[in-house]
């Protein structure tokens, strides 16, 4: 009888991938990095343990969305006081807070949770071309 792999916490092998957001759509692109944050593309895949790699997003500046998203799709904050929400379409997103848009993008796709919040501390999003993670050699992710 086969016994199906188990990874373990102690074998992990952590990669770190860098993915270049100009041209792309902002959903493709987030399926794309939480696939890779959750460790679904390793045939190692443990669904209760963090198995995923380290993603580096750069030119988020540059993201694209389709339809007419940039005008009716709004993003809500509320600071939990009376009369405390606030809306901003993502036209306002995209060209105040790119970074955060990608990032909350991303983060809806990953699980709720302690191991859901544990994965998305290893996204790292730039709205430029530069990023400070020259050193840990990151492969590109096309």
């Amino acid at each position: 009888m086969k016994n199906t792999y188990m990874q373990k916490k102690e074998d992990l092998v952590r990669s770190w991938y860098v993915i270049d957001a100009e041209g792309m759509t902002l959903g493709r692109l987030a399926t794309k990095v939480a696939k890779v944050l959750s460790g679904k593309h390793k045939p190692t895949y443990t669904p209760h343990i963090d198995c995923g790699d380290n993603v580096i997003v750069i030119n988020a500046a540059k993201v694209e969305l389709t339809g007419n998203k940039l005008n009716d799709k709004i993003y809500y904050n509320h600071s939990g006081y009376t009369g405390g929400l606030r809306e901003r379409t993502a036209r306002e997103m995209k060209e105040n807070y790119p970074v955060e848009m990608i990032e909350r993008a991303v983060k809806g796709m990953l699980p709720n949770g302690r191991l859901g919040r544990q994965m998305y501390t290893k996204l790292f999003v730039y709205a430029g071309a530069e990023h400070p993670h020259a050193a840990q050699k990151p492969q590109e992710l096309k």
